[in-house]
């Protein structure tokens, strides 16, 4: 890779990696399922004007709208709402790649290896190890909220490659729109009215940079310069930098959050992204049909993704919060 493309890869998973942060900040402000309500709704706005008429069948955008843009995002903006920390959240999100192997495996016949099941027990005992200190200083309700998430991420995955979107802005734009009425009415039925339009009137300009940023930066910039370094190089290029999104995650939340990393922590850090990555870099046994192309999922973080002329399917990790 060209050194200012892999400046521009790095600087996207300090995007994706600061997302929590900034999601944390608006949980301040807002309700959890209003904030990924209205972030949705200015993902989409004005962008689906400009992206051109959807490219796969709406069964596809509707159903990875509703397990990523409702299922997931509200599951992650809640489990942080109910207390799970930021850095720790970025980390654990993590474990998406490792549900998208699994469910794979289930739904595309795509058969792991050893090498990569090795992978996925390495980042389950991140996720124990992670559970075990969460559990001992933290709300067991949000980490669990947090582990949810990930799974729907695997699913969104999955349905991502079965759709097999040819132009996957214009495809996550649109699903973008999916989720805005949904979310909005779960926020009115479960946070109620009042705290919503309470949170709308109290809205100033740090509200606004809340949103803008998890839209247009995360979202819209994020994605759309994911996709670039996809198409111009092999996915098995482009991956790894994806697993630094934790490490801003947590660093970031550190230094601006103030949150503590202990000891256990970093031990689970190190087993999840090590297992993370032989799990998503390591390619899988391809059923006897033609191999499915991988297609990102952006919102907060890369899903999964096409190398270009390449013959093997490789799910990248996630981000954020999306």
């Amino acid at each position: 890779m060209r050194p200012i493309h892999i400046a521009l890869a790095v600087l996207v998973a300090a995007v994706w990696g600061f997302n929590f942060v900034v999601i944390e900040f608006g949980l301040g402000s807002f309700p959890p399922l209003l904030l990924s309500a209205l972030r949705f709704l200015v993902a989409a706005l004005p962008a689906v004007f400009f992206v051109g008429r959807p490219k796969v069948a709406w069964k596809w955008i509707i159903g990875v709208g509703a397990v990523l843009g409702i299922a997931k995002f509200g599951l992650l903006f809640t489990g942080m709402d109910r207390g799970m920390p930021a850095g720790l959240s970025s980390l654990v999100l993590q474990v998406q790649a490792v549900f998208t192997a699994v469910f794979a495996a289930v739904v595309l016949k795509e058969r792991p290896g050893r090498l990569r099941i090795a992978g996925m027990a390495v980042a389950f005992a991140g996720i124990a190890v992670a559970a075990v200190d969460e559990g001992a200083s933290g709300p067991v309700l949000g980490f669990t909220l947090v582990i949810a998430a990930a799974a729907c991420w695997g699913v969104s995955n999955v349905l991502t490659r079965k759709a097999s979107p040819p132009d996957a802005l214009n495809f996550m734009v649109w699903v973008s729109v999916v989720p805005v009425l949904p979310l909005a009415g779960l926020s009115l039925l479960l946070e109620g009215p009042e705290r919503d339009l309470a949170a709308l009137r109290g809205l100033d300009w740090s509200g606004v940079g809340v949103i803008v940023y998890l839209a247009w930066i995360t979202t819209v910039f994020g994605f759309g310069a994911w996709g670039f370094l996809l198409r111009t190089y092999p996915a098995s290029s482009v991956a790894p930098f994806s697993l630094l999104v934790p490490v801003f995650g947590m660093s970031s939340a550190a230094l601006v959050l103030g949150e503590d990393v202990s000891g256990l922590r970093w031990v689970a850090a190190v087993l999840l992204v090590g297992g993370v990555a032989v799990t998503s870099l390591v390619p899988s046994k391809p059923r006897a049909a033609a191999p499915v192309a991988a297609v990102a999922d952006p919102v907060s973080d890369p899903g999964s993704a096409p190398a270009p002329g390449a013959g093997t399917a490789v799910p990248l990790p996630a981000v954020g919060g999306r």
